[in-house]
């Protein structure tokens, strides 16, 4: 078999005050690890998401890295030895190669409160008393998006979340802004360039719907962590969104397995 051009990645949060999680009753709905204290960001789904994506490209011995609570625990100790900084949050990238090797990178990130990252609930629209940064949300323009294996899983091949942001001038990561991507052939939202967006529609959140592992045909976006997190606590449900529904100033939810959930507004022209 001949190298693969490209690896699979994930973006997770560490943070020492996920240690209490286990421990509050306040957080007890909360995936941590298949039920163990740990101050990574729901590590067990990352390393799911990475699993699902080595078996489709049939990389056997990243497979049998990440596979089963040793995996779990591999993942958690090659992150934990490349941290310089323990004691304050970072974000932390993991690439996993087709020969089973991991590489991880690490950059700093803001603290945030708990609720930040396992919300008990979304609330409607007009949160005013929203104390965290909004996002400006707009919709990406470019016409020629299509679904692919490589819009489903997470990878080091990019190029069309790349272009995205730069054409919506989202140069830097610190930039509060995000783009929806769009998918080409039916006018409907795939999700954010790192996020995944969710949208109050018939008095209920829901979020772009993605390809089921029994699918014969490619459609949406990423299946993300915090994703997964809120669709199995009925925060929010799939649902097609298409971009001409947006409305100019509507609001809506962010989330990512870096930042948790984030509050943002719909902005249909710059």
């Amino acid at each position: 078999m001949s190298p693969a051009d490209f690896q699979i990645f994930t973006s997770l949060r560490y943070d020492p005050s996920l240690l209490q999680v286990h421990s509050n009753p306040a957080f007890t709905h909360a995936s941590w690890n298949h039920g163990h204290s740990s101050p990574f960001y729901m590590l067990d789904y990352h390393r799911d998401r990475m699993l699902r994506a080595a078996h489709h490209w049939k990389w056997d011995s990243a497979v049998e890295v990440l596979t089963g609570d040793a995996g779990l625990q591999l993942l958690a100790e090659t992150i934990t030895a490349q941290l310089s900084q323990k004691d304050q949050p970072v974000k932390v990238r993991v690439d996993v190669f087709q020969d089973g090797k991991l590489a991880v990178t690490a950059s700093s990130t803001p603290s945030l409160p708990l609720h930040r990252l396992f919300p008990t609930t979304l609330e409607p629209p007009a949160l005013d008393s929203y104390s965290g940064t909004v996002f400006e949300v707009v919709v990406d323009t470019a016409d020629n998006v299509n679904p692919t294996e490589f819009t489903h899983y997470k990878t080091s091949k990019r190029q069309v979340y790349d272009q995205a942001r730069k054409q919506a001038g989202i140069t830097s990561p610190t930039i509060p802004r995000e783009v929806l991507i769009v998918d080409s052939k039916d006018g409907s939202i795939m999700e954010g360039s790192t996020s995944t967006p969710y949208f109050f529609r018939e008095g209920r959140w829901v979020t772009p719907v993605v390809n089921k592992e029994t699918d014969t045909e490619w459609h949406g976006g990423q299946d993300g962590t915090s994703r997964r997190w809120a669709l199995e606590r009925g925060l929010a449900f799939e649902s097609m969104v298409l971009a001409e529904s947006l409305v100019d100033e509507e609001e809506c939810w962010l989330s990512t397995g870096v930042r948790g959930f984030i509050f943002g507004r719909v902005k249909l022209s710059r």
